[in-house]
């Protein structure tokens, strides 16, 4: 787990509820070094600052993301509508607003993770959305004809929850419930923008429809 937070006392917070909570963490206190972390220990989770010293949690994330599908968490004081829209879109798996409690942190980081652990009860192992798309659910990979396409860990189980659940309107309360858990507390608009994601990486013939407005339909 690498922790990417400028605040010292923020992040020896968070470190030691995570180790606590059995995770082996490493912290920056810049964007730069960050990267630097994650290129050299491969960690299972970020934790993400956006108001970095050097150069945003954006940014780091856009880079991140270029090269790397490793679920991000982003921690910022920013609450406005348009900051959380580009942190989704920029592939991370969820944004919490300070202040914040760590054991909600902790929390949210086991859900993400366990999101990006092959469901077992999930039958079958490959889902088929047409003639051109495939969703491997053990492991974790979208092919559109033959090609690979990189999904964020949220984009995946969304897909994946579509694929499973073809030609049935499903609302966003739904989605939200199936793939971000119920009880999860968050902007249901959330949805919107991972749908914005997935079809502008796996294109526009993705057969992925709004329904009256309110929810979307696969198939």
């Amino acid at each position: 787990m690498v922790v990417v937070e400028d605040d010292a006392h923020i992040a020896d917070l968070l470190d030691a509820y995570l180790r606590e909570a059995g995770f082996r963490v490493l912290q920056a206190t810049n964007g730069e070094r960050g990267l630097e972390l994650i290129a050299q220990h491969q960690p299972e989770m970020v934790l993400l600052d956006i108001g970095l010293p050097d150069i945003d949690g954006f940014e780091v994330c856009r880079r991140l993301r270029a090269k790397s599908n490793v679920p991000v968490l982003f921690l910022t004081a920013r609450d406005g509508e348009i900051d959380r829209i580009l942190g989704l879109e920029l592939g991370a798996d969820d944004y919490v607003t300070k202040p914040f409690s760590p054991r909600e942190i902790v929390a949210r980081v086991k859900a993400i993770l366990r999101r990006g652990q092959p469901d077992e009860r999930a039958e079958p192992d490959v889902l088929h959305i047409g003639d051109d798309y495939r969703v491997d659910t053990t492991r974790r990979e979208a092919t559109h004809g033959d090609e690979v396409v990189a999904l964020a860990t949220r984009e995946f189980d969304l897909l994946a929850y579509f694929a499973r659940n073809q030609g049935i309107a499903l609302s966003r309360q739904q989605l939200i419930d199936g793939v971000w858990g119920i009880g999860w507390e968050g902007d249901d608009r959330t949805i919107d923008v991972h749908v914005r994601q997935l079809r502008k990486k796996l294109g526009d013939d993705l057969p992925l429809a709004t329904v009256w407005g309110i929810g979307y339909r696969l198939g």
